[in-house]
């Protein structure tokens, strides 16, 4: 995914391709399209792991040979089979026609938001572990940390970091033997920069610097915790998008691949109260507009609008809704481009499934 917008959900709408999308449908098959597809894949591994969280698409240029492959699609489970959330530890591969197969399963357990792939032949991903306590206790999430397998599924690092407490969500900007890996920490309410090179199949972390603070968290009875979670690179601008969840906003960071210092919250680009329901992924499409994935944790009511399309400049463009059932089923959104088609995924954790569409724009 070494491109200026990364990470998103299913959607399609006008700004992708340039053609407007009509309300409930997830994409408005005008003159400008002669093709589209779609297919609606279980996430559900033979573990029996629930509840889809992360979503990634593997960019061209992954090495052959692995456990995935280029054009594959790559989820991670929050929850175990018993469905208690916070325990879930598996990513599975699923293929462009459908076809799933287990990638990795991880000793660390609630694997989350936090799902990216490099395109020298590794997979990124966060945590953030739920213990339960015997009744009455709450659910309590602790310490996550990031972890990098290689194309076979193999942990080759676990980095463990005051600075990455607990890994939310993430954004990469590629750049081959060198990456920046933002990452939304849900606890502390940051987010942290990770610059890593990669040399002879190995990873090493140049640094961790954190860029952002102030986001607004604490607990919540339906997603465990609520804070900063969706994250998308915008490298033409050098700006990195943040979906904070309990403000229900989408704010800018400025310089977010260069500054060494601590801008805060940044900027406010979008807080329509009518149409966010606490956002959580998060992805910038190739014209420049963003999407995000609405939960429900908080500002609840969101029967219409799974997921929102907006402008930088906080103008609505269009919204969606993921499925039929009560809000609140989306989460992870993912996005490429290759070739002139456009691969928009998103889950749906009521449902357990991934929906990926395909665009073709008429040439």
């Amino acid at each position: 995914m070494k491109l200026t917008w990364l990470f998103a959900f299913p959607l399609i709408f006008v700004s992708l391709v340039g053609s407007a999308l009509a309300q409930g449908s997830p994409f408005h098959a005008d003159s400008i399209l002669n093709s589209l597809q779609s297919f609606t894949a279980s996430t559900i591994p033979p573990n029996g792991d629930l509840n889809p969280y992360g979503v990634a698409f593997v960019p061209a240029g992954f090495p052959f040979g692995g456990a995935t492959a280029t054009g594959n699609l790559l989820v991670a489970n929050f929850n175990n089979s018993g469905n208690l959330q916070g325990t879930g530890a598996t990513i599975i591969s699923i293929s462009p026609t459908g076809q799933q197969s287990l990638f990795a399963t991880s000793s660390q357990i609630g694997l989350d938001t936090a799902l990216g792939v490099l395109t020298q032949g590794f997979v990124v991903v966060g945590n953030l572990p739920v213990t339960y306590p015997p009744p009455p206790g709450s659910p309590t999430p602790g310490t996550g940390v990031l972890q990098f397998f290689d194309r076979s599924g193999n942990l080759v690092l676990t980095l463990s970091d005051p600075t990455l407490d607990s890994p939310w969500d993430l954004a990469i900007n590629d750049q081959g033997s060198q990456a920046q890996i933002f990452v939304s920490n849900v606890l502390s309410g940051t987010v942290t920069r990770v610059n890593v090179s990669i040399s002879n199949n190995n990873i090493t972390v140049l640094s961790k610097t954190k860029i952002g603070s102030g986001y607004a968290h604490q607990p919540n009875a339906a997603a465990v915790v609520v804070g900063p979670t969706g994250l998308a690179y915008d490298r033409d601008h050098d700006t990195l998008y943040v979906a904070s969840t309990d403000d229900n906003k989408v704010f800018a960071i400025s310089d977010a691949g260069n500054r060494s210092s601590d801008d805060g919250m940044g900027v406010v680009v979008f807080a329509d109260q009518q149409h966010l329901h606490g956002p959580l992924g998060l992805v910038l499409t190739p014209k420049g507009n963003l999407i995000t994935a609405n939960g429900d944790a908080v500002f609840a009511g969101g029967t219409q609008n799974d997921l929102v399309e907006f402008t930088p400049h906080g103008n609505l463009v269009a919204t969606y809704q993921l499925d039929a059932g009560p809000p609140g089923g989306a989460f992870g959104i993912a996005i490429t481009s290759s070739q002139g088609s456009v691969r928009f995924a998103a889950v749906d954790d009521d449902l357990n499934t991934v929906t990926v569409w395909t665009l073709h724009p008429d040439n």
